[in-house]
């Protein structure tokens, strides 16, 4: 177990697994969903899978959500890129962003997760096909992200040939 957190990166506990930890204890205290784990090696896992569902969100949905209203704007990705080979200070400040935009999709999550619970409570019919729906949701999420980094690593190979 030592040797599998030794090579989590920060980035990884700080938009992953920690996103997930603080989303199960969330659900346990104001849900009837139990996420947190007795064993601490599934707990890892299943922590670190519901913070990297929490980051995609946050990545596929917040982001551009913010972006369109005009709350955050970015700097073209090309220019990043050549601009952190300048600053190496830019990629930490990028991890520590991208936490910040996890920090959000992780309490829209608990919200909705709240949400969905009391829904539940109330209707018998709704929690019927609800696992279903949630796992369309999961598989357009990994698939979405999926496309978004095919094109950030296409963007960078195009950069460095061009370089």
């Amino acid at each position: 177990m030592q040797a599998i957190l030794e090579k989590i990166s920060s980035y990884n506990i700080f938009n992953f697994l920690l996103p997930g930890t603080v989303f199960a204890f969330v659900s346990d205290q104001f849900t009837d969903t139990e996420f947190v784990q007795d064993d601490l090696l599934i707990a890892v896992f299943v922590y670190y899978f519901l913070g990297l569902l929490i980051s995609r969100v946050g990545s596929l949905v917040v982001e551009p959500a913010l972006k369109r209203i005009g709350f955050i704007s970015f700097s073209d990705y090309v220019d990043f890129v050549r601009a952190s080979k300048i600053d190496p200070m830019l990629t930490t400040l990028s991890e520590v962003n991208n936490t910040f935009r996890t920090l959000i999709s992780l309490t829209m999550f608990a919200i909705g997760t709240i949400g969905y619970d009391r829904l539940a409570a109330r209707s018998s019919g709704f929690s019927t096909y609800a696992p279903y729906v949630l796992l369309l949701l999961i598989l357009a999420v990994f698939l979405f992200a999926y496309r978004k980094q095919t094109a950030y690593i296409t963007k960078r190979v195009d950069e460095a040939k061009s370089s």
